[in-house]
């Protein structure tokens, strides 16, 4: 038995390194106490700690594919977890999502929105909330800055995969120039009050006349960079090289009892990609 198991680890592991994208679910939190540690500090080490615990699991139940040859992409999901919604009671439930971008490329917006319907069992996110990729250090966010991955979740919206978009962390000017500017207008805006122990009057009056929902948030500026991804790969398949894998996208879901309030689903969708030689 022992000997069958680590061949099942060492036929994960080939897929790994042959693939060039990696795609990972963490599975349902809610249900499943897949976490090293109970309590993590902060999003980012529940993230870490996320990736490793899939990628552990992944390891040690996954086949090379009956057909025998290696595929670019791996999907480093364990079936069981996934919290698929069923189509009788998809009218009880709001599907909240998080988008955090790690790369420029707009391409992966669409590209992880359809990655949580699929994995969700759903035709439409009821409500999508965008966290631009961070800025170096010195510059300051602007219009220019959060209209190219706001004219794609526009487009989401027309083609009905999004019902409702949002923001974070925008203080009353920008929001107030996304509002004039945009075609479909932000619906919320989430507020760090890690940097901002009391909403911002004039953010407050601005969201209140316009009907945009203020929440709050505790996510760090960058929630993984991609040397913190390797970190967590690395800690799980040992000895795979991992220094060409980099972070292009996090996506953090909430499924939500409407009548209720209480979350029934929680997890995260992860997408990797080895950089080109």
């Amino acid at each position: 038995m022992e000997s069958q198991n680590t061949n099942v680890t060492e036929n994960a592991k080939a897929m790994l390194k042959n693939a060039k994208t990696l795609k990972l679910h963490t599975g349902n939190l809610v249900i499943r106490s897949r976490l090293k540690k109970k309590c993590p500090s902060s999003p980012s080490e529940e993230l870490q700690d996320c990736i490793r615990a899939t990628l552990i699991d992944w390891l040690s139940t996954t086949q090379l594919p009956s057909e025998g040859g290696v595929s670019d992409t791996v999907d480093c999901s364990i079936p069981e977890a996934t919290e698929a919604i069923k189509p009788e009671e998809r009218e009880e439930l709001k599907v909240s999502v998080k988008l955090f971008l790690c790369e420029t490329d707009q391409s992966s917006i669409p590209e992880a929105v359809e990655m949580a319907c699929q994995t969700l069992a759903v035709s439409q996110l009821d409500s999508v909330i965008i966290a631009p990729r961070g800025l170096p250090e010195g510059e300051v966010q602007t219009l220019a800055h959060l209209q190219p991955a706001w004219e794609v979740l526009e487009a989401l919206v027309g083609s009905k995969k999004i019902a409702a978009i949002g923001t974070s962390d925008l203080d009353k000017d920008l929001l107030e120039q996304l509002y004039k500017w945009s075609q479909v207008k932000p619906s919320s805006n989430q507020v760090n009050l890690a940097s901002c122990c009391v909403m911002p009057p004039d953010l407050t009056a601005f969201a209140k006349d316009f009907d945009i929902q203020l929440l709050t948030h505790s996510d760090p500026k960058e929630l993984m960079s991609s040397s913190a991804f390797q970190e967590a790969v690395q800690e799980s398949t040992k000895e795979l090289a991992v220094a060409d894998w980099r972070l292009e996208w996090v996506l953090r879901y909430s499924i939500i009892v409407k009548s209720r309030g209480i979350i029934k689903a929680k997890g995260y969708l992860v997408n990797g990609r080895k950089a080109s030689p």
